[in-house]
């Protein structure tokens, strides 16, 4: 599958957040007991994937799901890069010596619930 563009604007309303909370938090996934709903994210990954883009020329992060060994869901951050022949962003890893056995990725978030504001109006 070709991701030529990504879909709509970076930024949307309140209203569209709500909507869009809404949605999940009615959905089979967001009514299971185990849900996450949110991700607290600490700046700290976000600017280590930001340096990505000036030393591998990324063009965009992807974001992978995952259970940590506390036993809580989590993102984890990876550079991607646009594949001008295929349209597909493939994933750019930091690495020791070209070898993936040491390929770095970026964590650090904790899942909402438990660590969400629960004054949040989204």
């Amino acid at each position: 599958m070709s991701e030529e563009k990504f879909p709509g604007k970076i930024e949307i309303s309140l209203a569209v957040g709500q909507e869009w909370s809404k949605k999940y938090k009615e959905s089979p996934e967001g009514r299971a007991k185990d849900s996450v709903n949110a991700y607290l994210v600490p700046l700290e990954s976000l600017e280590a994937v930001l340096k990505l883009k000036e030393s591998l020329k990324i063009d965009a992060a992807r974001a992978y799901k995952g259970i940590n060994e506390q036993g809580e869901q989590t993102l984890m951050f990876v550079g991607a890069k646009k594949n001008e022949k295929t349209g597909i962003y493939e994933d750019v890893f930091l690495e020791g010596d070209g070898d993936l056995a040491t390929a770095v990725l970026y964590d650090g978030t904790r899942p909402c619930p438990p660590f969400g504001d629960p004054t949040t109006p989204v």
